[in-house]
């Protein structure tokens, strides 16, 4: 090992553990590992039994790196499974990396493995090597899994190698590393014992075969590691002078396996070892539950081998040969003896955060009552992905259980209602209230009552952007109803209300909807507070507060703001938090306040420290994302909002801001044709451009993008379309909001006599515009100059020779009239270029200008004269 090597961390489920068995070195196989590491991506594929695993640890012992070991199983094709598991691994070698990654659901979009990446690309340290290993690679079969694994294993990362232990080829597509000649591979036949690798294991272990004994075993082993330890095995327990009886290794596995390793064991262990074949969560504190006897775990561990136990994971790992064997004696246990394993495997996953595998192992068992309980205690805030998958679980359940578990059809109208399928939801769960209401109302059933009735609420809550329908206030009251009847404790995750792209969700422009909408949220909380643990908390007043800063009143917006905020971290509602915080930092940035902009993004941060505020960091992000591309810090966005742009799995009732992040990424780096993309791409579908609120922000911002490129046609329809939509409700900031680039935008419109917009309108967007363009300037130039000047080189501030002049006659404090005298110009031309200096640099007035052009170093430096 070099002096210099960093010390070896190994931080996952590593599989082998050399303290209760033999170690061979194989210094043929190390010096192959030993160049192949040096690639990119090493696979290591052979047959069952060939000593992969054991050869690469083997090397990796001594190997100067930090090593993460990922043992895969067939409940890794369940990518939230895989997820568990490889956080779990990086958990042990770096925790900072770990608790970021949990903040992430499975990455398999484009923009989500983006961010996932930029986590590695800030943790991994550049003075050392790192390899992960990926083991039984051929068991994966998800396709989302495996492109996730496809795209980090060929992503280029200088210091990081991937090894790849696998029975067949691995389903990648490595065709570009390939030609670049960073793919090495160790084959079966590199892995195969020689002759003397096999005399000096058997001398190890004091076995003295004779050369004729040597020869049948290697003939009928064929260089087969299992097979070599088989026969080992049977020369150690043979009699004195008993020769080696040749047999066909592969063809009777099975029974070398029940002659060697299982008959010596007695019943008890065998059949305790059949049981654990049912399960993959071998933890020393399930196995000594499912044990009973602590003597079957002291005689499991003398198995050497062929059950391992990983310290690192604590966990044990039985060998895939003995694996299949087990499975195939299954057979011999009774239906009771499955459910009871199932049954406390999934109750120890549930103890330990691994609810997927608790909902597994819970419908193996028969145990709905349970497994509904899981279910209850998930986030609502589910991917698709995994609603479909418990709704799945949910239709797949006896019928009898919704009469014998009656909180069932709560969770799964729950479901069909977060997948949107509003109508099945409430057909179910009136159904369902029709039925429990004759009965008796004991806690079951008012517990159930209230939750169908809060459901029912939910689901006008959700619908009403499209019905107009507010009437859905009463079935919240009469949730709180059955509520009083029999109390009872909720709290987060479940009771986190998710917040829209937009709280005012209103579908038309008509005015007076926005208030009639806030009236009903406003109505509801009052029951949905008591009855769900104050979910709903603050929301009425954020509601308020976007509208009043839509409609450009700062102070109130304000106001209602900072009463959201009080009231959602009172009733622990951790996105309307966010939200609040999101309008009261645009609220500033309208005022340019450089110091409450900087108390806000801290108490954004401190928001993604709450545990049970599952989705944090994404909304962080989000939040976050908008203010560095609306200043444009570009390089703060989070990567995965600067992708091309993609439709992810989130759902659209739940999410969309991002979509409009993603859209002003673009604009603030001059991606214009990028910008529109994002943007038309949308209007066309169920998303947030369906709010009225989005489609006036979608329209203004597509029409800045379209001046940009020189469609004035586009851009004035685009403006007016916004203008329509907002004038009903008096709705402003949307426009005032893009500063200089509106400011150019209304001034050009002021000049077109035939737009449907008024103009003394334009004149108060053109004003009102450059001021909030100033104050922009000053909250970023007091972050840093350099980024102001970034920020309007990039608006391609240039000057003309004469624009030049009469600014250089400005800051000398010459009047127009004398600018005119001395440039033999009129005063009216004198004036047109003084405009055409303010709109170029976002001034509202000579010292505006003339300070911004002092920041920009134009002036005394010959600026950018054309």
């Amino acid at each position: 090992m070099r002096k210099d090597a960093p010390k070896q961390i190994f931080y996952s489920n590593t599989p082998i553990n050399l303290d209760n068995q033999i170690h061979l070195n194989r210094p043929r196989i190390d010096r192959l590992l030993e160049q192949a590491v040096q690639n990119q991506v090493v696979i290591v594929s052979a047959g069952a039994g060939y000593g992969k695993t054991y050869a690469v640890y083997s090397f990796m012992r001594n190997y100067p790196a930090l090593i993460c070991w990922i043992q895969l199983s067939e409940r890794d094709n369940i990518s939230e499974h895989f997820w568990e598991n490889f956080i779990s691994g990086v958990s042990l070698g770096n925790k900072s990396a770990a608790e970021r990654l949990k903040t992430m659901d499975f990455p398999e979009t484009d923009r989500q493995f983006e961010r996932y990446w930029s986590i590695p690309k800030e943790e991994t340290r550049t003075d050392a090597k790192y390899i992960f290993i990926y083991d039984d690679f051929h068991l994966l079969q998800n396709k989302g899994v495996l492109r996730f694994l496809e795209q980090s294993i060929t992503s280029p990362f200088p210091n990081i190698t991937s090894i790849l232990i696998s029975r067949t080829e691995p389903a990648l597509d490595l065709t570009k590393l390939q030609v670049q000649g960073l793919v090495s591979r160790i084959t079966e036949d590199d892995l195969r014992f020689t002759r003397e690798e096999m005399v000096t294991y058997f001398h190890m272990q004091n076995i003295e075969p004779s050369p004729q004994t040597v020869a049948a075993i290697y003939d009928d082993a064929e260089g087969w590691a299992f097979a070599i330890h088989l026969a080992g095995l049977s020369l150690k327990n043979a009699a004195p002078g008993m020769p080696y009886i040749p047999q066909a290794m592969r063809a009777n596995i099975f029974k070398l396996i029940a002659t060697e390793i299982m008959a010596p064991l007695p019943v008890s262990l065998q059949r305790f070892l059949i049981k654990l074949s049912l399960i993959e969560h071998l933890a020393p504190e399930l196995l000594e539950k499912l044990a009973g006897e602590p003597s079957l775990l002291e005689e499991m561990k003398h198995l050497g081998s062929f059950i391992r136990f990983d310290m690192y994971r604590n966990e044990y790992h039985i060998h895939h040969l003995l694996l299949d064997y087990l499975k195939d004696r299954q057979n011999e246990l009774t239906e009771y003896d499955k459910k009871d394993l199932w049954h406390k495997a999934a109750g120890w996953c549930a103890a330990n955060n691994q609810k997927m595998d608790a909902i597994s192992y819970y419908e193996k068992a028969g145990d709905y009552e349970r497994l509904i309980g899981v279910i209850t205690s998930m986030t609502p805030l589910l991917p698709n992905r995994i609603a479909r998958m418990l709704l799945d679980i949910m239709e797949r359940a006896p019928e009898e259980i919704y009469d014998q578990i009656a909180h069932a059809q709560v969770q799964r109208t729950g479901l069909y209602l977060l997948l949107e399928m509003f109508d099945k939801s409430r057909e179910e769960l009136l159904k369902v209230i029709s039925r429990l209401e004759t009965r008796p109302l004991t806690p079951t059933v008012t517990r159930t009552l209230t939750g169908c009735y809060n459901n029912l609420g939910f689901i006008g809550l959700n619908t009403c952007p499209y019905t107009r329908d507010y009437d859905y206030v009463h079935y919240f009251e009469k949730a709180l109803y059955y509520y009083n009847l029999n109390k009872f404790e909720t709290g987060p995750p479940i009771t986190v209300i998710a917040i829209s792209s937009y709280l005012c969700r209103v579908n038309t422009e008509e005015r007076g909807e926005m208030e009639r909408y806030i009236a009903a949220v406003s109505a509801f909380i009052p029951f949905t507070s008591v009855t769900f643990g104050g979910c709903g908390l603050g929301m009425d007043d954020l509601c308020r507060g976007e509208l009043a800063f839509f409609k450009g009143d700062m102070a109130g917006a304000e106001q209602f703001c900072l009463r959201a905020l009080k009231g959602a971290r009172q009733g622990k509602q951790y996105d309307t938090e966010n939200r609040a915080l999101f309008y009261l930092l645009r609220i500033n940035l309208a005022r340019g306040a450089s110091a409450a902009i900087e108390d806000i993004l801290k108490q954004l941060k401190a928001q993604i420290d709450e545990p049970y505020y599952l989705t944090s960091s994404v909304n962080y992000d989000i939040v976050t994302g908008w203010y560095y591309a609306h200043t444009g810090q570009k390089d703060k966005v989070a990567p995965w909002l600067k992708d091309d742009f993609e439709e992810g799995d989130f759902n659209s009732i739940i999410y969309g801001l991002e979509i409009m992040v993603k859209a002003k990424c673009h604009f603030s780096e001059s991606q214009y044709p990028a910008a529109l993309a994002v943007l038309e791409s949308w209007e066309v579908r169920d998303s947030p451009w369906t709010f009225v609120l989005g489609k006036i922000e979608g329209r203004v911002l597509k029409a800045v993008c379209c001046y940009q490129l020189r469609d004035k046609q586009g851009a004035f329809s685009a403006l007016e379309q916004a203008y329509h939509l907002a004038q009903p409700n008096a709705l402003y900031l949307p426009f005032t909001e893009l500063g200089k680039d509106m400011r150019t935008l209304a001034d050009a419109a002021l000049k077109d006599p035939g737009l449907d917009i008024p103009r003394d309108w334009l004149e108060k967007v053109r004003l009102n515009a450059a001021a909030y363009a100033r104050k922009l300037f000053a909250v970023i130039g007091q972050g840093s100059p350099a980024a102001a000047r970034e920020s309007l080189n990039r608006q391609g501030v240039k000057l003309s020779r004469r624009e030049m002049e009469v600014l250089t006659n400005l800051a000398q404090g010459m009047t127009q009239e004398e600018i005119a005298g001395i440039s033999s110009l009129s005063i009216n031309t004198v004036k047109s270029v003084i405009r055409s200096i303010y709109n170029k640099l976002g001034a509202i007035n000579k010292a505006d200008a003339v300070r911004i052009a002092a920041s920009l170093e134009i002036l005394g430096t010959g600026g950018k004269n054309t």
